[in-house]
């Protein structure tokens, strides 16, 4: 088969990777790709939104199935307008993939359908948000209604900083049109846990769990990122939370979606908080997760292949997946400065020890081939340097010491990924 990968960060980079195991892939195509993926792929430079020229280049090219890696195209309707050509695709359509393009509906379709999340109110006056915080408890979650790259969430602790807030997401739109209208959420307190899954419209399968890394800086201070690093498994994500969540969570949301005929068929992301009072929903979204694809897909035993026809082909119920009983850490190597100012353009030293290096991977997320042929850095997050052992803290020591086989002038990263494996 001829596969055409759309996107271009460390999650492409992974999902290429895993493509190229497959018996079934001749080969693979990356629109537009990085420098890494460079290795699986023959680089397009087409962007992940041109879907006419994308769709043009999978017809003159014969390609067998395209797989969509990010948000922005899936919600925009890539999906949509490759199916009207005829072409096959996995993803979800673009009245799909709203689940997570607008917050305020995947909201919405919980309280509709019983699926337990934080209480809410959705807003597009930015004069009503503030009248309803002035009677709110606190802390509170100001989430922008749209994609804002994992960034478009603020916890405010007062009313001051929920004002600022407001300020922040509908006024001055900091977030682009994602903050034309805005999410008010309850805050909620304890692990979070992120769990990817494969849907076909009726069935879905669960992948193994991990946890994501949000904030810059050690300790969870600092700014929103994209994400810095995770870890897989969750020692948080037990037998019994695996249960409630498939009974009351993951399988109503499918057949919720299809109830309001919008048949899913592709990745849900369920954003979990394990609260006292039980797991509840903190985010849908409709792809794989980054940093998470670089801790899940290594972890995995199947050919991801059939199992992205089997989601086309409504055929997921004929497919157990399988995990490697272990455990696998990822370290974001950024440029320092991220997520709001830094300088890119810097060689990179050393990706060569991962070559022949079995259970370690260097995943690029923000890379680029420069005039002399060399990899510099060409964006915020780098690198995912991901390594596999027996337990996570097997895992996070030796994700922890490929990092130092990396180098290059203004490389940042945190130190504590995983920190919550040692109150496990």
């Amino acid at each position: 088969m001829k596969i055409l990968v759309v996107g271009s960060g460390g999650r492409e980079h992974a999902i290429c990777w895993k493509i190229a195991q497959s018996p079934k892939a001749e080969k693979i195509y990356c629109a537009p790709g990085n420098a890494g993926i460079e290795e699986y792929a023959e680089c397009v430079p087409i962007g992940a939104m041109e879907f006419e020229k994308l769709a043009a280049f999978a017809k003159e090219n014969a390609i067998d199935l395209t797989v969509v890696g990010m948000d922005d195209p899936l919600v925009g309707g890539i999906v949509d307008v490759f199916e009207k050509e005829g072409l096959r695709i996995f993803g979800p359509r673009a009245n799909a993939a709203i689940l997570e393009g607008s917050k305020a509906f995947s909201k919405d379709l919980m309280k509709k359908y019983g699926i337990p999340t934080a209480a809410y109110e959705n807003f597009d006056d930015p004069e009503k948000a503030l009248a309803y915080l002035e009677t709110a408890d606190f802390p509170i979650v100001l989430k922008a209604d749209g994609l804002a790259l994992g960034k478009g969430v603020l916890i405010c602790n007062n009313l001051e900083e929920a004002k600022a807030g407001v300020q922040t997401i509908m006024l001055d739109k900091q977030f682009g049109a994602a903050g034309n209208q805005m999410v008010i959420e309850e805050f909620m307190t304890g692990r979070e846990v992120s769990v990817l899954s494969f849907v076909d419209g009726d069935t879905i399968r669960i992948m193994t769990s991990s946890q994501d890394h949000k904030r810059a800086l050690d300790g969870d201070q600092g700014l929103n990122t994209g994400g810095m690093g995770t870890f897989s498994p969750s020692p948080f994500y037990t037998k019994e939370v695996d249960e409630f969540c498939k009974k009351y969570i993951y399988q109503p949301s499918v057949d919720a979606m299809k109830k309001e005929g919008r048949t899913f068929k592709g990745i849900i992301f369920f954003g979990l908080m394990l609260t006292e009072d039980g797991p509840r929903v903190l985010e849908y979204n409709a792809r794989f997760g980054d940093p998470e694809t670089q801790v899940v897909l290594p972890r995995m035993k199947n050919d991801i292949v059939e199992v992205f026809e089997a989601c086309i082909d409504g055929t997921l119920d004929q497919i157990q997946l399988e995990f490697e009983d272990n455990a696998a850490v990822c370290v974001v190597l950024a440029s320092d400065g991220y997520p709001v100012k830094y300088e890119k353009g810097f060689k990179i030293h050393g990706l060569e020890k991962f070559k022949d290096t079995d259970g370690y991977y260097v995943f690029h997320a923000g890379t680029k081939f420069d005039a002399d042929g060399d990899i510099v850095t060409n964006g915020g997050r780098v690198l995912g340097v991901t390594a596999k052992g027996k337990d996570l803290k097997e895992a996070r020591a030796n994700a922890y010491k490929a990092t130092e086989w990396i180098d290059f002038a203004n490389k940042y990263m945190r130190h504590d990924i995983g920190h919550a494996i040692d109150e496990a």
